[in-house]
């Protein structure tokens, strides 16, 4: 549906913000065929219960609104409803997934995609949560030697349903603790073998050597009881516990496979997940500690990949993380290739840097030989080295983050009691002196923030939160789109959608703010911050059908000036609607309020490009992870996702991953919505532009929708082709055009995909494989959504 009344009439007058999406509920909006399904499937709607987007709606309105108690206004709900139905607000995936009237007695790290951590225990229990969180390892504020922690006993009860009792589930269990080589097959693993893995077993986790004087905790089923083993041996490691030792027992979380009440019922991964995690503190970081191989910002790093690992969030989610180092540190050439050298393929990794970075590095290109300028210079291009081959690490430019930029992040107060990381749900105890030490050291940083996995929030590094959503502006048409012809409406039209475009933007500023009322691990921090992003996605799809403008039309500012104007109105208006509402509501003004997300789960969900990104490809296969894994007979193993085998029935390809073990991949033929509103010459795709015109449309965005103030960044993928570029002119594009903006990654590409990854997540094919791909797949919904016509249109040569 298109979000209004079929034939209701065009407002003429101007009316209150917030109420044109009053009236009776609408439907829900369709999702996109394919791939919107599929992403709704996996991460939105509930199994237990037949939803469509209206019933999404209904619920996640409800449980927002729900915050206020009896102060909610039924008639806001009901225009929340209509706005999330239609499609006009979005919200984000954790929203759309959490949602529901219990959501007042939930806690927010369920509900924010965005935050940071200054410990590893916070860092583990807000990915068990779901949140991305980014985190710095600079050395000012590395507080924890990890050659301190005490020595580490486990053990599991032999009864534990997931102890290993037969020899197939004995021989899984050496393939995931790595105690056999990987491929070992069940025929080929020996009696001996078997032996010595039983041998093994008993002696890590069943034999009790723990002296007296052991600390000994049990670990419970719970998020949070698997954040407080952590934290509690991360305590220890910062007290200087080296001659204590430590006994964790896993035996009372629930068996592999039980299901999680707070994630829907999705399966738990049982205690030996969380068993190989602390194995590998053990043998990984603690012992080589020990040996002094180790700087704590590596120990630290390696502690953080190591358990997020283990974080499946119920099979929907993985673990998503930011990694930032300071260009000044001494280590900062080893953070550079950590990545590529050492295996630590869980976090996006970034160099923060500032405007005295770049001018170092030009000043050393020129031939200075101040010590300064000289490693600016070798640490650009290390990490531009490394970024043309493996597309990491990035740059940040941390003086052009908010909280730097104002001072405000060095206003944080240091709390001696805890505050800084206390809910109803999880109170930090055994580390309280650990998080006021880092707090200490953070209010003389020289980066005190940082960003989130995805480079669009800049949080504390002490930890903070930002909660996001997304507003498709395309999709707050009081019209079906379709018949409308691009740029050419009637005044009325054009009025009336402007205005509900409006409308979703404060209507979600309004939700979000709300969600900042529900208790947090940083309730001080939120409370002082007030951390709100709402930004676009779809926006090269609005920019045609509302003003006829392609991607090249909207670089002329003189052509696309409508446009511009009308998105630096939505920025005022999204930050005035702000801190009125927080003064209704007795709340501090958020300190942030504009963003650019990357919007991958919630522009899925629709067909829409993602956030500011251009299309990935005019017909292409979208690759989606699943957990799951083949059984011996040829069919998935209990623990894999229900989908797989849904999916494999319908035709769709699937391959399982090495690099990933327990996890599969789909392949959905994808032709998104821009490619068939038929602008044949002037659809430009993310390959097609240059990467001065994608620069050039970032600043234009920072200007007109971040704005110079309360603004967050726009998060954004450029390819590089490496077939176009050598590095030395990567590197004169990266000197010329990063220094200018807030934010960019970088990720090189080349036709032929050789990146020595396994996949990416979009596979470009002839429109020949296209349609062979989908006439193979029985799912009449995407033969719906994707036939010739359309693929004609995609190619440039539209019936429209």
């Amino acid at each position: 549906m298109d979000g209004s009344l079929p034939g209701a009439p065009y407002a003429r007058h101007r009316q209150t913000p917030g109420t044109r999406f009053g009236g009776l509920p609408v439907q829900g909006r369709a999702l996109d065929a394919g791939m919107g399904l599929a992403v709704a499937r996996r991460t939105v709607f509930r199994p237990s219960d037949a939803e469509d987007f209206g019933r999404v709606a209904d619920r996640v309105a409800a449980g927002n609104m729900g915050l206020l108690g009896a102060a909610a206004d039924p008639m806001e709900q009901a225009r929340l409803r209509n706005a999330i139905a239609s499609g006009a607000l979005i919200t984000s995936g954790r929203h759309l997934q959490h949602g529901d009237a219990d959501q007042p007695g939930r806690n927010m790290e369920v509900f924010t995609n965005c935050a940071t951590a200054a410990a590893s225990f916070s860092l583990f229990y807000l990915l068990l949560n779901g949140s991305g969180v980014g985190r710095a390892y600079d050395d000012e504020l590395m507080a924890v030697d990890w050659a301190q922690a005490p020595k580490l006993l486990l053990r599991l009860d032999a009864a534990h349903q997931d102890w290993p009792k037969d020899r197939a589930t004995l021989h899984r269990f050496a393939l995931d603790f790595q105690l056999l080589p990987w491929g070992t097959s069940l025929e080929s693993m020996t009696a001996a073998q078997e032996a010595d893995l039983r041998g093994w077993l008993a002696r890590e986790f069943l034999v009790d050597p723990a002296p007296a004087d052991a600390i000994r905790h049990v670990v419970a089923d719970s998020r949070e009881g698997w954040g407080k083993a952590v934290e509690l041996l991360e305590s220890l490691a910062f007290e200087g516990a080296a001659d204590r030792t430590l006994l964790l027992d896993f035996s009372a979380i629930r068996p592999c496979g039980a299901p999680i009440g707070g994630m829907q019922g999705r399966p738990a991964s049982g205690p030996l997940s969380l068993m190989r995690a602390f194995v590998n503190l053990r043998a990984q970081v603690i012992e080589p500690a020990k040996s002094r191989e180790l700087a704590p910002w590596e120990q630290a790093m390696l502690v953080d990949h190591h358990l997020s690992v283990e974080v499946q969030v119920g099979g929907a989610r993985r673990a998503a993380r930011m990694a930032t180092k300071s260009w000044r540190d001494p280590g900062i050439l080893r953070f550079i290739r950590v990545k590529s050298e050492g295996g630590l393929w869980t976090a996006n990794n970034s160099v923060m840097v500032d405007a005295a970075f770049w001018e170092g590095v030009r000043e050393a290109r020129a031939g200075s030989a101040d010590p300064l300028h000289r490693h600016a210079l070798a640490v650009f291009e290390e990490a531009t080295r490394c970024g043309y081959i493996n597309g990491e690490p990035g740059f940040i430019n941390g003086d052009r983050l908010e909280d730097h930029r104002t001072g405000s992040a060095w206003d944080k107060p240091v709390h001696e009691d805890g505050r800084d990381v206390r809910s109803a749900r999880y109170q930090a105890d055994h580390a309280v002196g650990l998080l006021a030490e880092v707090a200490r050291r953070a209010s003389s940083a020289q980066f005190p923030a940082t960003t989130n996995p995805c480079g669009e929030i800049t949080l504390h590094v002490t930890g903070g939160y930002c909660v996001i959503a997304d507003f498709a502006p395309l999709l707050a048409c009081p019209a079906d789109h379709t018949k409308l012809t691009p740029g050419d409406l009637p005044p009325a039209l054009a009025e009336e959608w402007d205005a509900r475009v409006e409308d979703s933007v404060r209507l979600g500023v309004r939700f979000l703010i709300r969600a900042n009322r529900m208790d947090a691990l940083y309730a001080a921090e939120v409370a002082r911050t007030n951390r709100i992003g709402i930004g676009p996605t779809g926006l090269h799809e609005w920019a045609w059908m509302r003003w006829g403008l392609g991607f090249d039309d909207l670089l002329d500012e003189n052509l696309s000036a409508p446009f511009w104007a009308m998105l630096s109105r939505l920025s005022d208006a999204a930050k005035q609607e702000s801190s009125r509402y927080a003064a209704e509501l007795g709340m501090a003004p958020p300190a942030t309020v504009t963003t650019v997300k990357p919007a991958g789960t919630t522009s899925k969900l629709f067909g829409l490009t993602e956030g500011a990104h251009l299309p990935a490809r005019r017909h292409y296969l979208r690759w989606v992870q699943f957990k799951g894994s083949r059984a011996e007979d040829g069919g998935w193993t209990p623990d894999s996702d229900r989908l797989l085998a849904d999916y494999e029935a319908r035709g769709y390809p699937i391959r399982s991953l090495s690099s990933f073990p327990g996890m599969s991949i789909v392949g959905f033929p994808t032709l998104s919505l821009i490619e068939r509103l038929g602008l044949a010459e002037k659809l430009v795709t993310a390959p097609e532009a240059a990467p001065a015109a994608q620069y050039h449309w970032l600043s234009l965005l920072e200007r007109h929708w971040i704005g110079a103030e309360r603004g967050n960044q726009v998060s954004y993928t450029l390819k590089i082709y490496t077939d176009r570029h050598d590095l030395a002119a990567f590197r004169d594009m990266v000197l010329t055009h990063q220094p200018e903006i807030r934010c960019c990654a970088i990720l090189p590409s080349r036709p032929d995909n050789e990146l020595g990854y396994e996949y990416l997540p979009e596979e470009e094919v002839s429109p020949e494989r296209f349609l062979s791909l989908v006439e193979g797949i029985n799912d009449p919904a995407l033969h719906e959504a994707v036939d010739l016509a359309h693929l004609q249109c995609a190619s440039g040569v539209c019936p429209i």
